[in-house]
């Protein structure tokens, strides 16, 4: 597995590097004292397995993940002192997480973890996408696949969320990503007044919308800023106009 370390400390950096040589599985393809960095490593080398540091300067570990440069998504262990910050990173969807002075038993629990994760792309996104929610991100990420690449799109980017039998496609400015979840789900895990409930299958980003036009006294079409147009159902008709004006 291709592996990168991430931590501010030479000497935290130094002593999991000889543990992880000694792992005939593992190669280590660079190292990193700073978020910034973190990221350029990841996009040049697309490492397998990624061990991060939560407290760094400048960009921390939690802000390293809401950055992800899109195509293959590491597994992510969370190496960090703090023993809270550690668990909420496991509970949200690391591979695993090491406490400082990293334990040569727990290390190789955490590289068998990412080991059988490898390959698993559908999973790993998910659980980047958990960790990029967590710790008071400012805006949510959402899960997506175009193909066999798997991305982590900013909230922010997604126009909406149309069904269509058993697929949930993401809609942005130029592209559409198949969602990893239904709709019902995406809907209770964004919980932001921004995405609206417009049909039983559609979610709309009301920054998004251009234009609310009348096709009856309870039919109401909008229109997005990219000239996507979908239908506002009898039922959310009158929410949808309180959220617009």
């Amino acid at each position: 597995m291709r592996t990168l370390i991430v931590d501010d400390e030479p000497i935290a950096r130094k002593i999991l590097r000889e543990e992880l040589e000694l792992l005939p599985e593992i190669e280590i393809v660079g190292e990193a004292d700073n978020g910034r960095k973190a990221l350029e490593q990841i996009e040049h080398h697309k490492p397998d397995l990624v061990f991060l540091d939560l407290q760094m300067p400048e960009m921390g570990g939690f802000e390293v993940i809401r950055n992800l440069p899109s195509g293959t998504i590491p597994a992510i262990v969370i190496v960090t002192a703090f023993d809270r910050h550690a668990i909420e990173a496991f509970d949200a969807g690391a591979v695993d997480y090491l406490l400082k002075p990293v334990n040569e038993a727990r290390l190789l629990i955490a590289v068998q973890r990412a080991r059988i994760l490898r390959g698993r792309p559908k999973q790993l996104v998910e659980r980047a996408e958990r960790l990029a929610n967590l710790s008071g991100s400012r805006g949510r990420k959402i899960a997506g696949r175009n193909g066999d690449e798997y991305i982590l799109l900013d909230s922010s980017e997604v126009m909406a969320f149309q069904a269509e039998g058993e697929l949930v496609w993401i809609v942005t400015a130029k592209n559409r990503y198949l969602a990893t979840q239904s709709l019902r789900a995406l809907e209770e895990r964004i919980q932001n007044r921004v995405f609206q409930r417009v049909h039983r299958n559609a979610i709309v980003n009301v920054d998004h919308v251009r234009k609310m036009s009348a096709l009856s006294s309870q039919r109401w079409l909008l229109t997005l800023s990219n000239g996507l147009e979908l239908i506002v159902s009898k039922r959310q008709a009158h929410r949808v106009r309180e959220l617009l004006h």
